[in-house]
């Protein structure tokens, strides 16, 4: 079976290529892992708060991020990464993210059994749904880029992806806030309702005929704002997108909208096991917005943008300046498929900018993403221009050094 499958129509040489790929992304994160988890004397906080309060939801059915969760540390036994001002707790709700964030952390520990896994892959067990996010994200930003750019956009969109620092810090979990299910929520958010509404111009029934997206919209709305409320302003701004791709069926794009949101409710609500006091109260104390005007007034925050962008994606700092050129100077590559994702990361870097004190890279590593698809299909408009070999050629070399970066920089980590 496996065998009829590797070589069937749908596994050919293009997802031959991106799956190695993505095994080479998953081979520096479980490095990584490894790495950290030899140098650590003691477990992350932010990892064991948030497993410790998955657990105790899961088997005691105490909702995380509510005041019967959010206890002291004397009462936990658990480190608190509220010192660190990691967790932002206002009369005892986490204003940040539900208890969907605590519960996914928490998962793979319910199969832990002593008896069957050897400690030296606890480590790995517990990073397992951000190494799931993680490549998941990469086959999904390859699926996108490719169906709009084809194979070379492709490859440049997961290859930047597969040697983005960021990506492979944020996956690994051991010293991040585990953010990657928010980040492919939010990608997910924002390609599915443009397939969606891509679908209505076939004349089918609207509700009926596109169940499956408006569910899989619906549960990416709930994935990117569960494990991060601020990011729940995708929800607004998928409208536009949505009518801006169908404007001929605008009743129909109103109804698909309104019920992958209520989808999306349901499912957080489900996140608080169908408490409504609960659920109420942690949507009033959620921070849905984070915006301080004052900041954009500072030069520091465009300086720590920026130092972001180098340090998350080092060949997108130098790719991301002549893709913007070459998209304002000229006319062709201006088109839906280049300018929504440009549109989408630039709103994300303003949010970003206007947080400065959000604990967490949530919007960062989302606007990342939309720059890796943006850049890509740039560049593969390049590539089909007369300069193609020159631009091919600094392409594989810049791509190639941000690779053979990485594998130095995590052999340093593994034998510093």
């Amino acid at each position: 079976m496996l065998r009829r499958f590797l070589h069937s129509e749908v596994f050919r040489a293009p997802q031959r290529i991106a799956a190695a790929l993505l095994l080479v992304y998953l081979l520096q994160c479980v490095w990584l892992i490894r790495a950290q988890t030899l140098q650590a004397s003691v477990p992350d906080s932010d990892q064991a708060l948030r497993i410790y309060a998955g657990l105790e939801q899961w088997k005691r059915g105490v909702i995380a991020g509510t005041p019967e969760s959010l206890r002291s540390e004397a009462a936990t036994g658990v480190p608190s990464a509220g010192r660190a001002g990691r967790l932002r707790v206002r009369d005892g709700f986490d204003q940040d993210r539900s208890p969907l964030y605590y519960l996914i952390a928490a998962a793979p520990l319910l199969l832990r059994s002593g008896s069957w896994l050897p400690e030296s892959l606890q480590p790995l067990l517990a990073a397992s749904p951000y190494l799931f996010f993680g490549v998941m994200l990469g086959a999904s930003l390859w699926y996108v880029a490719r169906r709009l750019y084809g194979n070379a956009g492709g490859y440049i969109a997961l290859a930047l992806y597969c040697f983005s620092p960021a990506m492979i810090v944020n996956t690994a979990g051991t010293q991040s806030l585990g953010e990657m299910g928010a980040v492919w929520g939010a990608f997910g958010t924002i390609f599915t309702a443009i397939a969606v509404a891509h679908t209505l111009y076939a004349p089918r029934e609207v509700v009926l005929w596109n169940w499956r997206r408006t569910l899989l919209l619906g549960l990416s709305l709930a994935l990117a704002a569960g494990n991060q409320f601020s990011l729940g302003v995708l929800a607004l701004a998928i409208l536009p997108l949505m009518l801006w791709v169908a404007p001929v069926r605008p009743r129909a794009v109103l109804v698909i909208w309104i019920t992958a949101i209520a989808v999306g409710v349901v499912l957080l609500f489900a996140g608080y096991f169908f408490e409504p006091a609960l659920f109420e109260q942690g949507m009033l104390h959620a921070r849905w917005i984070n915006f301080e005007p004052a900041a954009f007034g500072v030069s520091v925050s465009y300086r720590n943008a920026w130092q972001t962008l180098f340090a998350g994606s080092p060949p997108l700092a130098l790719a991301l300046p002549v893709a913007l050129i070459a998209h304002m100077a000229w006319r062709r590559s201006r088109y839906f498929g280049n300018t929504a994702p440009l549109l989408i990361a630039a709103l994300l870097l303003i949010l970003a900018l206007g947080a400065p004190n959000f604990p967490g890279q949530g919007l960062q590593l989302t606007m990342l993403v939309f720059f890796f698809v943006f850049v890509s299909g740039v560049c593969a408009d390049l590539i089909e221009t007369p300069q193609r070999q020159f631009v091919r050629a600094g392409l594989i070399g810049l791509l190639g050094a941000s690779g053979i970066w990485n594998m130095y920089q995590l052999w340093r980590v593994e034998f510093r």
